[in-house]
Formats: structure tokens, C-alpha cells, sequence
């Protein structure tokens, strides 16, 4: 039975091979760092802005499976790096040789699977970002007027502070805030008739204006801020409210926190893809390390040429023995036959 995929390996390219698994295992560990780092800034980002992302938003599991998957990859390359230092020395890489087999397949079937699934997910789930900020956002600019309702008294805080912070207004713009009440009921004067007009010409009994809050002002306006009757053209001289971005922010927060959070996705995706291709060339070169010390007892500057490979033999043959050893282990053992009866003596003859 042939091995697969056999790479005949002298001593120098055996040397060669080892120091060159050395620096990728370092490589391999500065991109597990640096996948830990955009993960874990990803995360921060999530629980700043959980506010305003619909609590069934599956975005939230993307930096958490890539946690683990820069975990695993760091660790990786670290014992990589270890492995290949002492497999050049042939006293130091005995009790690396008893581990390295089980790390390998740990590190394959589980650093792989979660870097293959952390990859998957950055491709799929900043599609579903668009849905749940458009939620999220939504139900926000409901809350903002709830300061003294348990749940819901922060709801203003923090969008004053997502605004002034991402340079937004509303969710796609600032006319959102006239199609809610962003205005308290406990500071409105139940006497004045034009509040009075307003609640009552509303169907949900909803106060209405078209006004914004402070946080949509631009300080860098030359004028001061116009918050109120801004689709009043002769309201406010000298204010055109065809443009609004001369005194308002001009992005609504949706498209602003959309694109910062999809930024953040892209780049941890590539980090995720670089990772995985370095993660490859690590388990595989120290297969292939394993495999030649292992026929020479370990040590790598052992007389002759020594071939490495990735399984001692081809799929099909060992899927055939695999077979034929179960078959063996399940298979009745055969009855005892009974024991033949010897034949009746005959006795000596009757005088």
C-alpha cells in the first residue's frame, strides 16, 4: 500500500524544512494575535451598540466563533514553532514526539472546523446587519421619550451619544424624527392648545413635530441650531431646508453603523483567510516533518534519505481495512463442531 502524497526528503531539505516551519509558526501566532484583536475589538463594538441591534440579530455569534478559531490558530502556531525548533536537536524532540501526533489531529479537526465556520460566517452574516440595525434603530427612536420607564430610561442617553459620536441623525435621516415622539409627555403643558392639537390630530394620540433632538445638531454650522419647524420654509430666514447637512447631520445612524460594522466584519474576515492558509501550511509541513523523523527514529540528521507523506496509505486501501477489521470485529466466531463419536469396539469372540 503506497502512502499518499510521498515527498522524499534528504537531510538538507529536512533542515530546511523544519526552519522554514519555524518562522511560518511564528507567522501563524502573529496572525492568531491579530485575529484575537479584531475579533475582540468587533465584540466590543457589538456590546457598545447592542442597543440598537434587534436582540435576534445572529451577527453577534461571528466574533465569538473567531475568538476561539484565534485562539486555537495562536496556540497552534506556538507549538509549531516549538515543535520545529527542537526537531533539530535530537534530545530536546523526544517528548515532542509523543504529543505531536494528537496535536496534529486536534489542531486540524478543531482549529480548521472553527476557522472554516468563523470564514462562513463572515461571508454570511453581514447581510443580516441591514435588517436588524433597521429594527434595532427603530425601536430606539421609540424609546427615546421613555427616560423614567425601567427598561428604556438609558434609550435617550445612549442615542444622544450615537449621534454626537457617528455624526447621525435618525435612522436614514433626520425627517425620521417626525414620524415619532421624541418629546417626554411629563413636559408638555396639557393647557397649551397647540399641544392639545397635536395629540388629538394624531390617530395613536402620538406628540409630533417637526423638530429634532440636540444630538442631530452639526456644531461645525456657522449658525445656531435650528431643531424645530424645520418644513416651515419661512420659519427661519436664511435656512433652506433643501439642505438640511448645513445645520443637521446629513447621515441618517443605519447607513453610519452599517458601514463601520461591515468594515469591521471585512477586515476580520481577511485576517480569518490569512490565518487559515497559514494554519494549512503549518500542519502540513509538520505532517510532513513527522512522518521523515519518524523514519529515522527521530533524529533529523540520521543517515539516508527518509520520505514523508500524510497517510502511510491511500484513501481507498485504508477505507478497505478499516472495513475488513470491523467486519472481523463484528463477525460471529464459528461454532465448535461437535466431537465425532469413536466407533464401537467389537469385543473379543463368545467361547
Amino acid at each position: 500500500m503506497a502512502p499518499v502524497l510521498p515527498l522524499v526528503l534528504p537531510l538538507q531539505p529536512r533542515i530546511r524544512l523544519a526552519q522554514g516551519l519555524w518562522l511560518l509558526s511564528w507567522l501563524l501566532a502573529l496572525a492568531g494575535g491579530l485575529t484575537l484583536l479584531s475579533s475582540g475589538h468587533l465584540q466590543v463594538q457589538l456590546w457598545q451598540l447592542s442597543t440598537f441591534l434587534a436582540p435576534s440579530c445572529p451577527f453577534a455569534a461571528l466574533p465569538r466563533v473567531a475568538l476561539a478559531a484565534g485562539a486555537v490558530a495562536l496556540g497552534t502556531g506556538l507549538v509549531g514553532a516549538g515543535t520545529s525548533r527542537a526537531s533539530l536537536d535530537a534530545a530536546q524532540y523526544p517528548p515532542w514526539r509523543k504529543v505531536l501526533g494528537p496535536l496534529l489531529v486536534a489542531a486540524t479537526a478543531g482549529g480548521g472546523g472553527l476557522l472554516v465556520l468563523a470564514l462562513g460566517l463572515a461571508l454570511a452574516l453581514p447581510g443580516s446587519l441591514d435588517t436588524g440595525l433597521e429594527e434595532g434603530l427603530g425601536t430606539a427612536l421609540v424609546h427615546y421619550k421613555d427616560t423614567e420607564v425601567p427598561g428604556h430610561c438609558h434609550a435617550k442617553r445612549l442615542l444622544d451619544e450615537l449621534q454626537l459620536r457617528h455624526q447621525c441623525c435618525g435612522r436614514h435621516g433626520y425627517k425620521d424624527w417626525f414620524g415619532v415622539q421624541w418629546v417626554s409627555s411629563r413636559y408638555l403643558d396639557p393647557n397649551d392648545q397647540d399641544v392639545v392639537d397635536r395629540i388629538q390630530s394624531n390617530v395613536e394620540g402620538l406628540y409630533l413635530i417637526d423638530g429634532v433632538p440636540f444630538s442631530c445638531c452639526n456644531p461645525h454650522s456657522p449658525r445656531p441650531c435650528l431643531q424645530s419647524r424645520l418644513s416651515d420654509p419661512h420659519a427661519h430666514p436664511l435656512f433652506d431646508p433643501r439642505q438640511p447637512n448645513l445645520n443637521l447631520w446629513a447621515q441618517g445612524c443605519h447607513g453610519v453603523l452599517l458601514g463601520h460594522l461591515q468594515g469591521l466584519a471585512s477586515t476580520l474576515g481577511s485576517m480569518l483567510a490569512v490565518t487559515f492558509l497559514l494554519q494549512s501550511l503549518v500542519l502540513l509541513g509538520l505532517r510532513y516533518l513527522q512522518t521523515a523523523l519518524e523514519g529515522l527514529g527521530g533524529v533529523i540528521d540520521g543517515e539516508g534519505e527518509t520520505q514523508g507523506y500524510l497517510f502511510p496509505s491511500g484513501l481507498k486501501d485504508m477505507l478497505k481495512t478499516a472495513w475488513q477489521q470491523g467486519g472481523a470485529a463484528h463477525r460471529p466466531a464459528p461454532e465448535e463442531a461437535p466431537p465425532e463419536e469413536a466407533p464401537p469396539t467389537e469385543g473379543p469372540p463368545e467361547a
